[in-house]
């Protein structure tokens, strides 16, 4: 068995932990169609600014996501090329969880 060390699971974790909110689902998904500032992302979390720029600070401190300033604003992007792949493995586990439940159910 070829376990990794403790130190890459504590790393994957963090990824983990990071990925593992709702509302920061939702900013990388608007992010997919390219970077915005936490202005236009506040409406669409519909959360505070403060509370938006901590969600882009865990993506961000996860490497998940970087920022570009531009005078006083400072807009973000997604950072990494795989997240589509993830969100299909995603889907796939629901659906494949949603058609045992329906198959429980026929019993």
């Amino acid at each position: 068995m070829n376990l990794k060390s403790r130190r890459q699971y504590e790393a994957r974790a963090r990824i983990a932990k990071a990925l593992a909110h709702p509302s920061r689902l939702l900013i990388l998904d608007a992010l997919a169609d390219g970077e915005r500032c936490v202005c236009e992302l506040t409406p669409l979390v519909g959360a505070d600014q403060s509370t938006v720029s901590k969600h882009l600070a865990v993506l961000r401190n996860a490497g998940i996501v970087e920022d570009r300033k531009d005078g006083v604003m400072t807009y973000y992007r997604v950072k990494i090329c795989c997240l589509q792949g993830l969100w299909q493995c995603i889907e796939s586990v629901l659906k494949q969880n949603f058609d045992e439940q329906r198959a429980a159910m026929e019993v």
